[in-house]
């Protein structure tokens, strides 16, 4: 619009001619926003309000006398406020590029006082503590031209080749050497060491797979081994079962044969001896009954008659003995025992007989004589 005029957001519009601004100002201050500026009869100019750098290389004399040559650098700009903006433009509106050059001078001359009250290795060693000096040297003489200081940076210190700060860091240097020569040391050790370690790791390692090879080739070779033996020790083994069955079929075929040895020839024979010495028992058994009867007249005939019939019955009971198949448990004592019971019995059959016509004698005398 006509006679309209907007400042850039970093601008400060600076409007003369006419009434003036603030406190007597020569011109109105207008920021942030725009101003209708009549033509013709109002002026309109811009003060910047962006950021600005000025760098100071000065030459400064320590508390020593070490000349010192220090490098810094100031970031600065115009007070945001409207009593700023005013000394800044009385002073810079027209040049504007100045502001840098006298903002150089006054933290030149604040640099040189600050580093004559100091030693040099203060001021190598506490450089933080040097730009704050200087900043709070300058800050009042700043406000007064408008101006406020951002920061200040120390970029360098040399002493111009004399070799003050050289010798002054030269015991750190040796320190820092020996330092990493000792940090060397330890590194090249701690390398050998892990080396060794490792051939050592190494060793072992192949040793245990040797050992661990050897069992295995060992294992293989037994089982080898064994497959080989495998073979004839189940023929052995085959061999001594048939072996064994022989042997346990022969002893059953001699404990077979020995009872038929016992059934055909010995229980036999047995009871022939038996028979003979049954048929002895009677003989002598008929003589005894003999005698008995001739020491009775009166039981001659019976007596007689009796020791007739006791041969024909015991050679009897022996024939039936000699055709039975009899199992004697005992051997010869069980034959002795059958055959005693064999007399027993005929000698129970005689005494039985005997008492039997005992009784009935006295009817038949009775007999006679009636």
């Amino acid at each position: 619009m006509f006679g309209y005029h907007v400042p850039a957001p970093d601008e400060a519009m600076l409007i003369s001619g006419g009434k003036g601004g603030h406190d007597g100002s020569p011109f109105r201050v207008v920021t942030g926003h725009g101003a209708f500026v009549m033509p013709f009869f109002r002026k309109v100019r811009y003060m910047t309000l962006a950021m600005a750098e000025a760098e100071v290389e000065e030459v400064c004399v320590s508390r020593q006398g070490i000349a010192l040559n220090v490098r810094a650098v100031i970031a600065f700009k115009v007070g945001n406020d409207e009593e700023s903006i005013i000394n800044a433009a009385q002073r810079f509106l027209s040049d504007q590029d100045q502001m840098t050059v006298l903002t150089g001078r006054i933290f030149a001359g604040h640099l040189r006082s600050i580093v004559g009250s100091m030693t040099v290795e203060d001021i190598i060693t506490e450089r933080q503590k040097l730009a704050t000096e200087v900043l709070d040297g300058s800050k009042a003489e700043m406000a007064k031209i408008g101006l406020t200081v951002d920061s200040l940076q120390i970029r360098s210190i040399d002493d111009m080749k004399i070799g003050y700060i050289a010798a002054m860091a030269a015991p750190h240097n040796a320190e820092i050497q020996r330092k990493a020569k000792v940090a060397q040391a330890q590194a090249n050790q701690a390398a050998v060491e892990a080396e060794q370690e490792s051939q050592r790791r190494q060793a072992e390692y192949a040793r245990q797979t040797a050992i661990v090879q050897a069992q295995y080739k060992a294992e293989v070779d037994r089982a080898q081994a064994e497959a080989g033996q495998a073979g004839p020790l189940a023929q052995a083994e085959a061999q001594r079962e048939v072996i064994a069955m022989q042997t346990e079929l022969a002893q059953r075929e001699a404990e077979l044969r020995q009872q038929q040895l016992v059934a055909e020839v010995i229980k036999p024979a047995d009871a022939e001896a038996e028979r003979v010495r049954i048929l002895a028992q009677a003989d002598a058994e008929k003589m005894r009954i003999q005698a008995e009867a001739a020491a009775s007249f009166n039981r001659v005939a019976l007596d007689r008659m009796l020791i007739d019939q006791l041969p024909q019955i015991v050679r009897e009971a022996a024939q039936g003995l000699a055709g039975a198949n009899v199992n004697i448990l005992n051997g010869a004592d069980g034959m002795g025992e059958l055959a005693a019971g064999l007399v027993g019995q005929g000698m129970a059959i005689l005494d039985s007989v005997k008492k039997g016509l005992g009784g009935g004698k006295p009817e038949i005398q009775s007999g006679e004589h009636q």
